[in-house]
Order: structure tokens, then sequence, then C-alpha cells
């Protein structure tokens, strides 16, 4: 069955695969993938699982993009339906004109499919039948068989998924040959029986180039190597776990003597989240680089030790991958949803420094970047990333490392200035940038901090309920923020190509997402600055980007317009001037999605999209 108007494209598409949890499809899907980009051609897979262990549906949706669009985009443009549960919704997915591809084994009447899409079937399960004898095998190697037709189906090499099925099963002939086999089926079967290519076609590129394909929690967990950590206190939670993970995996290969075969870090899962951050900020202020890696719930019953931390003024690092909240809410979705929960998090008057990474590369520079910022300010310093950019392999530039930077510990006092009788204030405003001086335990036998508290003091942190010197720790902490603007990573300006009166402000993993939108929206006419944020406390050139600008569209992940809050109450702006485009449905943002908002927007302003004249 075929479309009168089939999509026609070349390297530039969405494909979706539809499966059940548990099917061990995963490694077939991302073989495809990865085939893609051996042939030059970058792609964006995601991941789009149930929050069960084995059973329900399970999607892999791979956006093809010479053109280096690495957010999602919205739409299908062939589906591989292969779970019967969900193939009414699978098959309504599909844009007019797109392909749906199934196992044609048991025959489908014809209500079941639509009039406006191609329908490619291929009879896999029995294929696999005559093929196979174990139900494993030929469970496993159905997805493979489906990897094969594709490969025809697209125009692709075969030799590229068969180099990658090698490389993956290096010294396991067995595994190589039957892997291959099953490729080969599928291919052939599709070659002999299908007409292809279809419109949709992979031709070799040269677009990818040396960039590595990485997700962002295993880019945090190495950077909290190269950030210096040594200690980490966690508790399991979706989608956090794997960055402890990663982190663990490194330090046995780096941090483990080569002579005694001792472990020189240590990584202790605690009975709760609430010890996980207390076993956190007892390592870091006995001098260790020392954090955790959570989610919103986590966030959420560590509130009180980040009031300790702040106002006892300990550094920490919390590596915070969001998720569809609040409470449990959707534990395998994506959101931006603890921005103000860890703004502000604990009780009364706490700030908290926050860093926004947009890819892979900056979970590993703002990673590592994070224990600088958290030694230098002694507070604790969040890196908000999300299920999106956490667990998606993404294309991102090679890390790089500087291998004459040196940590900053921030403002110790040594052995040498205590015993010359230095003046320790260990709240002791002696810059006027609000940072006291700190000693680690057992600098000096006995002199300096070698006891803290979270209740009210004075400079010389001598206990005191004085109001005058709770107003001095509070306005010294302000001070303390105020010097954090300079040091977080500064803001992303992108220029729309025409002067225009309206901008977009944006965060995190919306940027991939909106600066293709930004181009959907220039080629209707549309001209919108866009500036990137990518930490808190806001620095001065984002407050100037928003009086520079009429009106300031802020797009973000969640349904209450957290950034766009944060930037009312910090910065004192109209919450006229600020216009939430929000996407909240624990599905990746798209570019569709926000360029039509915006349009729509303008469209009920009565703004027109300026168009060239041609000369």
């Amino acid at each position: 069955m075929k479309s009168a108007q089939s999509i026609a494209s070349i390297n530039d598409f969405v494909i979706k695969f539809a499966n059940v949890n548990g099917s061990g499809s995963a490694s077939a899907n991302e073989l495809f993938a990865r085939a893609v980009m051996r042939m030059g051609v970058p792609v964006a897979p995601r991941n789009i699982f149930p929050s069960n262990i084995q059973g329900l549906p399970t999607w892999y949706e791979v956006r093809v993009s010479e053109a280096g669009w690495l957010g999602a985009r919205g739409g299908c443009d062939m589906m591989i339906a292969m779970n019967p549960q969900t193939w009414d919704r699978d098959v309504a997915s599909l844009d007019a004109g797109g392909y749906l591809f199934y196992d044609s084994t048991k025959p489908m009447p014809a209500s079941k499919f639509r009039d406006d899409i191609t329908v490619l079937g291929v009879p896999l399960t029995a294929m696999c039948n005559r093929e196979y004898t174990d139900p494993r095998q030929r469970q496993l190697f159905k997805n493979v068989m489906y990897v094969g037709a594709l490969i025809a189906l697209l125009d692709m090499e075969f030799g590229v998924a068969e180099a990658l099925i090698v490389d993956r099963y290096r010294g396991k002939d067995p595994l190589i040959q039957a892997n291959v086999h099953a490729l080969r089926l599928g291919y052939d079967y599709v070659r002999a029986y299908l007409p292809c290519p279809i419109g949709l076609t992979i031709r070799r590129a040269d677009a990818v180039g040396d960039r590595i394909f990485i997700d962002g929690n295993s880019a945090c967990g190495l950077g909290a190597v190269y950030g210096g950590a040594t200690v980490t206190g966690w508790y399991p939670i979706t989608p956090s776990t794997s960055v402890i993970e990663s982190f663990t995996s490194y330090c046995r290969k780096y941090r483990t003597d080569p002579d005694s075969g001792h472990a020189r870090y240590a990584a202790v899962q605690a009975e709760d989240e609430l010890a996980s951050i207390g076993m956190v900020i007892g390592a870091a202020w006995n001098g260790a680089r020392a954090f955790t890696a959570t989610s919103g719930p986590g966030i959420s019953l560590m509130q009180e030790f980040f009031g300790l931390a702040y106002f006892a003024e300990i550094p920490a690092v919390i590596f915070d991958v969001q998720r569809g909240s609040p409470s449990t809410g959707m534990p395998t979705k994506t959101q931006q949803s603890d921005l103000l929960a860890c703004a502000y998090a604990s009780h009364g008057d706490t700030r908290h420094v926050l860093l926004f990474p947009e890819n892979p590369y900056e979970c590993f520079t703002f990673g590592a970047l994070a224990f600088d910022l958290a030694d230098r300010l002694q507070t604790p310093v969040f890196v908000l990333s999300d299920l999106d950019m956490g667990m998606n392999e993404s294309l991102c530039k090679p890390f790089d490392w500087d291998d004459s930077r040196r940590y900053d510990r921030g403002k110790l006092m040594t052995y040498e200035e205590l015993e010359a009788g230095k003046d320790f204030g260990r709240y002791l405003d002696v810059d006027g940038d609000g940072i006291p001086y700190r000693t680690i335990p057992g600098t000096h036998p006995t002199k300096g901090a070698y006891f803290t508290r979270g209740t009210t003091r004075n400079a010389y942190a001598k206990y005191s309920e004085s109001g005058a010197d709770y107003v001095y720790n509070m306005e010294r902490l302000r001070r303390k923020f105020d010097t954090a603007k300079n040091l977080v990573p500064a803001p992303v300006l992108h220029a729309a190509s025409q002067p225009t009166r309206f901008g977009a402000i944006h965060y995190g993993s919306t940027s991939p997402a909106m600066a293709e939108a930004s181009a959907l929206l220039e080629a209707d006419g549309i001209h919108v600055d866009t500036l990137r944020v990518c930490g808190f406390p806001f620095c001065d050139e984002i407050m100037q980007f928003i009086a520079d600008h009429e009106q300031v569209f802020v797009v973000e992940q969640n349904e209450s317009g957290q950034l766009r809050s944060l930037l009312i109450n910090e910065g004192e702006i109209d919450p006229k001037k600020l216009v939430r485009v929000l996407h909240y449905d624990g599905s990746p943002i798209t570019a569709r999605f926000i360029s039509s908002r915006i349009a729509d927007a303008l469209s009920d302003r009565k703004i027109s999209p300026i168009r060239k004249v041609a000369s």
C-alpha cells in the first residue's frame, strides 16, 4: 500500500521505533542510529520508556539531520511498528505521506491502516520461526532483521552496520556471525520483495566531524572526576543514578592505587537522600571535594541540609537530573521543573548558585567548574540537567582540558598564617566580596575552625542571637551571592539577522530546539534575538537583554514558568514584558512547538513578518 504523495527527503527525517520494553530492541535500535552516524550524517536519538522494568511500551526516536539539528523536531516520518499494544497510536502519529513498517506475518485488516501513508510489511516473525528454534533468539534476531530491512529501504551501506556488529562483538565470532546473518536476512528480503529505496534515504556525508557521542550523565560523572571529586554520597533515583555509575567507573580506572589496589575515592550508597547529602557536607567540611546526584524528589528530601550548608558555608555539588514532577510524577519523562526548588532550597532567605548545561560537553565542563565554584564561594552549587540530556546520547564537541589548570580551593588560611597570629574570623568579610576565609580541619593543631554550626553566630563563629550579628551575616551572604554573578558562566547571545524588538530567553536542554526554531522563524520573516542563560545568579547582561527588547519570550519545560518567575523576582522585571512559552507534557520540547507559539503570539499582536523585497 503506497501513498500518492509520500515524503521524500535525503538525510533529513524522523524515524521512530515502537517496541515492547524488555524485548531486547534497544541494542538493535542503537545499531541503526550509529550506522547512520558512521555514514557521516548526524543523528539525535531519544529513548521514550516507561517506569516499569518490562512489558510496557517503549519508543526510540531517531532524528536524522545532515544540517545538524539535534533537538526534537516534532512529528514522525517513518514508524517501525513492532508493538501491537500501541498500533493505533503509532499509526495515528505518522505525518501524512509517511511510512509504516510492520511485521506482516499476521494479516491486518484495511481499517488498521491509513490512506495517506505508505505501508511496508515484512513477515519478520515467520522468518524468525523458520530460522531459529530458541524463543529468545527469535525475539532478539527479529530486532536485528528489521535493522537490516531498514538499511535496504533507506539505501544505506550494508557494510557499515556489519562493521559495527564486528566492533561490538569483537573476539566473539559466533555472535558476530549470528547477528550479521540476521541483518542479511532482513536486508535480502526487502531487496527481493519490496520497492527500495523508499523516499527517505541516507546518503553518505561528512557532517559528523570529530564530535563524540555520549550521554549527559556520563559526562557529568567524568566532569566530577576532572573537578577533583573524591567522595560521593548518593541514593538511587531515576534518572540520575548513572551519574554515580559513571563516576565510580572512571574512578576504578583512574583513582585506584596501582600498587596496593586500594581505592582513592569513596562512593557510599546511603539509606536515604537526606543521609546522602549529609555525608557529602561532612566530607566537604573536612576538605574533600564531594557531591551527590539526584532528581526532584531527592531535592525535596535534602532541603534541611541544603540550608545548613548555605548558612554554615560549606562547599558541596549537587547534580540534579530533572524529571516529570511534582511528587513521584513521571519518573521517566523530562522536565525543567526544579529551578525554583533549587534556587531557594531550604527555609529562610537562602539563595543557591545554579549552572545550566545545554549538552554533554557542558555537563562535563560545568560539572568540573561546579567544584571550583563551590570551594571559592563556600556554598552548595547545583548543576541542573534533565532526563532528556542526561539519559540520551548526543553528539557534541570533544571534551578538552587544560592540564596546567589547578583547582581553585578559594580562601584557605594556611598553617603559617595561623601560626603567625593572623586574625581569623570564620565569617569575617575581609575583602568586601562577602567570602570569608576558612581552614581545613587539621590545618593547625590549636588554631582555625574545627567546629561549625547552623545557628546564628558572629563574625568569629561564636554563638550569638544578636540581631546585629544576624543582619551582618545575611548582608554578607548577599554580597557573596552578588560576587557569584561574575563567576557563573556568561549567557550566550544569538542575534537575529535583522534588528528586532523581540527576544527569547531559554536554558539547558531547550537550547537545541530553540536554535532550530529561530531558523524556522527567520525563514518566515520573524526575527527574534535569543539569549541562553547558563547560570544563576543572573548577571547584568541578562537584565540588559530584557531591557533592550519590547517583549521577551521565556521558553522552558515546566507548567508554572519558573525561569520567568525567577527573572521577575531577582531582576524586578515587569511581568507583562515576559511572555511564557511553556512545554510540560514530559516529552522533549520541539522546534515546531516553539516556533508556532512565538509566531502565534506575534500574530495575536498584529505583527506581520518582515519580508525581504527582491532587488
